[in-house]
């Protein structure tokens, strides 16, 4: 597992950062995409082209609030249970997040590194397409993307927040909204996800298939191993559930305490423009969900 002590000490200096800056100003936009500038600089974003991927990267990409700090925590526990060593990464997961020097730390960090990233297709450094490291794209329907999102803003201090659900409802829409539209991202990663190293998992069905979750991912991954003894896969799952329980992994169709009746036809509205049609439009099963 991650070090959390470094994690702890990264959400404090962003607290201590966004203390005294008024919420219009926590956003600053890099290449037309709006990033809260507690989490992200445009240092950063420069030096994240000379980050080196490996060909045993394991990247998980996806929109913010779409499952990717669980799949994280999946993959943790997968590794665990063959390594029987504990992964460490002392460095905040998100590729984008974080100091400027980070990825020259990162040279040094042991294999498999597994990253997370809510950037779009065309935005990641070459380095990963070039080595050819595994790329797990995880998409979650946009309603309960919205809504959890919505939550995410308004719980976590060093992000913007929104005094209603309407006005969230209003900016999200337009993509002004941190990592912004929910739809760029789709359709910046929707003609790629049939590439040799990209699956794609979504959200949806890994909450109904937990049984077999781990089988699952190893297929989607890679991982080159099976959890064989029912036993071991009986405690991670139990693992599983209880950090569910206490990270309230969100439920499917929590959408409908907030969204009203013009809301939902704005979005089903902005789903037909986009991604009507789409091989993508097609995976997230949208009739079913939405």
């Amino acid at each position: 597992m991650a070090d959390k002590s470094k994690f702890i000490e990264y959400i404090d200096e962003a607290l201590e950062k966004s203390k005294e800056t008024a919420l219009s100003r926590l956003f600053f936009t890099y290449q037309g995409i709006p990033y809260p500038i507690t989490m992200c600089t445009s240092e950063t974003f420069q030096a994240l082209d000379t980050f080196e991927a490996r060909h045993d990267d394991i990247v998980l990409a996806s929109y913010p609030k779409c499952g990717s700090n669980w799949i994280l925590h999946i993959v943790h526990e997968l590794i665990f249970a063959v390594s029987k060593k504990k992964y460490e990464y002392p460095e905040f997961p998100v590729l984008e997040c974080g100091d400027s020097d980070k990825y020259q730390r990162m040279k040094g960090f042991p294999s498999p590194r597994i990253l997370a990233t809510h950037l779009h297709y065309d935005k990641l450094p070459g380095s990963i397409f070039k080595n050819k490291a595994k790329i797990l794209v995880i998409f979650r329907n946009p309603k309960d993307t919205a809504v959890s999102f919505f939550h995410f803003h308004n719980d976590v201090p060093d992000i913007p927040s929104y005094c209603s659900w309407d006005e969230f409802f209003r900016q999200f829409m337009k993509g002004q909204v941190s990592w912004g539209s929910y739809f760029d991202f789709a359709i910046s990663w929707n003609k790629h996800l049939d590439g040799d190293n990209v699956k794609f998992v979504l959200y949806e069905d890994l909450k109904e298939l937990t049984a077999g979750i781990y089988h699952i991912l190893n297929i989607l991954l890679g991982l080159n191993f099976i959890v064989k003894n029912t036993e071991v896969l009986r405690n991670i799952l139990t693992d599983i559930w209880v950090y569910c329980f206490l990270c309230v992994v969100g439920e499917v169709g929590d959408w409908k305490n907030l969204f009203s009746e013009t809301q939902n036809q704005e979005m089903d509205e902005k789903f037909k423009e986009c991604l009507a049609g789409t091989s993508l439009g097609a995976k997230l099963k949208y009739e079913s969900y939405c």
